[in-house]
């Protein structure tokens, strides 16, 4: 008797139709289109209702989703060591490549001058909300904010970093159990599975979410909105494209793959991400794929959850490129050494902002307020468009995290370099197994 190992056989493709990615793209189009034609229908409460929906939905299971997986992936390790090592490795590499993003939104910005010849007034009272957001946001301590006040507050906010504190620790405390926490442990693990099976059922909501996010987003604004300053927004996203081709794609080479492969690999995600703005819209389905293509399940824990607070490479590339704006458009010049300390500033304010809708327009105010505070009422000038500099801030962001996840487990030699080449090069589904059949 021989056991032999063969793949299973790759399952019928579904219809185009079927397929979530394609549904969802759909949906943009059609929201567009109604937002554009029909800006009364597209400016219903209801229709707005259907895109904030589908977010609070998503983010409903963001924090135990996150739970379970750290803990699952700290306790089944044997080295505490090991933990501190693969944070230590992502906070590197975070860092490294948020001050290429930020250093890029600068070049860009001095080259290009989108701001130059704008001749914007500055208006405080329209970033009143905002700024005063932003200074809060700027006077708590980073650290302190970090430890919760009570678990269940935590989780009741959904506030990543501390759920994510409290799952490290409790993660290690179950390592230290041993046996003794095996039943608790598969508990935990069964967890996880059933609220991935939560989140395979919302995602099929996906589409009417992307739908009404789009819809009321073209009503509300106009074309005009986008018309008025689409230099701006064109300059954005192209820098965010060359990033991600350039930089991004300098590193997956460097670690052996191809970073147009993995944009395909994940592009159910990030049609997700464009539909709602947030990049948390699709985190626990990234942190699935990212297993499935290889990722050891502790690297991806802990790896992805810390990078949605610590590597916004969108937001860092939007924060120095929309500074530059502002300022050249209010007339105000900034010398080298300003330039050099708002890329300092922002790369601490920038640590903390959520991927949530809006938090890079408050974390620029911050940056504004604590550099040059006479630059502050000219975020007004980019208020309008913030929606639509969101979505390109969203999927870049998104995308770093999927890169760094990919790199730290190679760097960690926790990569199956034979799934990552099988996903990424479609050969096989990559949720497919391989099964064993014993022959005579």
């Amino acid at each position: 008797m021989a056991a032999t190992t063969i793949p299973a056989a790759a399952p019928a493709p579904k219809p185009w139709y079927r397929v979530l990615y394609v549904q969802v793209l759909i949906a943009i189009v059609l929201g567009g289109l109604i937002g554009w034609l029909a800006p009364e229908f597209g400016k219903n409460e209801w229709i707005k209702a259907l895109g904030d929906g589908f977010v609070k939905l998503i983010k409903m299971v963001i924090a135990p989703i996150i739970f379970c997986t750290v803990v699952s992936g700290i306790s089944h390790i044997q080295e505490a060591a090991k933990v501190g090592r693969v944070a230590i490795k992502a906070l590197v590499y975070f860092e490294i490549v948020s001050t290429f993003a930020l250093a890029i939104g600068l070049i860009v910005g001095n080259v290009i001058q989108p701001g130059a010849g704008f001749g914007g007034q500055g208006n405080a009272a329209a970033v009143k909300t905002f700024s005063d957001q932003a200074g809060q946001m700027h006077s708590v301590d980073f650290v302190m904010n970090l430890i919760p006040d009570t678990i269940g507050g935590a989780f009741a906010r959904g506030d990543v970093l501390q759920v994510l504190l409290f799952a490290v620790l409790f993660g290690f405390a179950l390592m230290v159990l041993g046996e003794r926490g095996n039943t608790l442990r598969s508990f935990i693990d069964d967890v996880a599975h059933a609220m991935f099976g939560v989140i395979a059922i919302i995602l099929k909501a996906a589409p009417i979410g992307a739908f009404g996010a789009m819809a009321y987003t073209i009503a509300f604004f106009g074309p005009r909105a986008i018309g008025n300053l689409t230099f701006l927004i064109a300059t954005f996203y192209i820098t965010c494209i060359l990033f991600v081709l350039i930089v991004l794609g300098i590193v997956a080479r460097l670690v052996g793959f191809n970073i147009v492969k993995f944009l395909s690999y994940i592009k159910a995600e990030l049609l997700i991400v464009l539909g709602a703005s947030s990049s948390e819209a699709a985190l626990p389905q990234l942190m699935e794929k990212l297993e499935r293509l290889g990722c050891s399940k502790p690297v991806v824990g802990l790896v992805v959850p810390t990078g949605y607070s610590f590597n916004l490479d969108g937001t860092n590339v939007y924060m120095t490129l929309a500074t530059l704006f502002i300022a050249q458009a209010l007339g105000i010049e900034l010398s080298l050494w300003e330039q050099i300390v708002i890329l300092g500033v922002a790369m601490i304010s920038s640590k903390g902002a959520s991927g949530i809708t809006g938090a890079g327009f408050i974390t620029l105010a911050a940056t504004l307020a604590s550099v040059r505070p006479e630059l502050v009422p000219g975020m007004a000038l980019v208020l309008g468009i913030d929606k639509f500099m969101s979505e390109c801030r969203a999927l870049t962001n998104i995308v770093g995290n999927g890169v760094a996840c990919v790199v730290v487990s190679a760097w960690e030699g926790e990569l199956d370099r034979e799934r990552l080449s099988r996903g990424l090069n479609q050969e096989v589904d990559p949720r497919d197994i391989e099964v064993a059949v014993t022959t005579g």
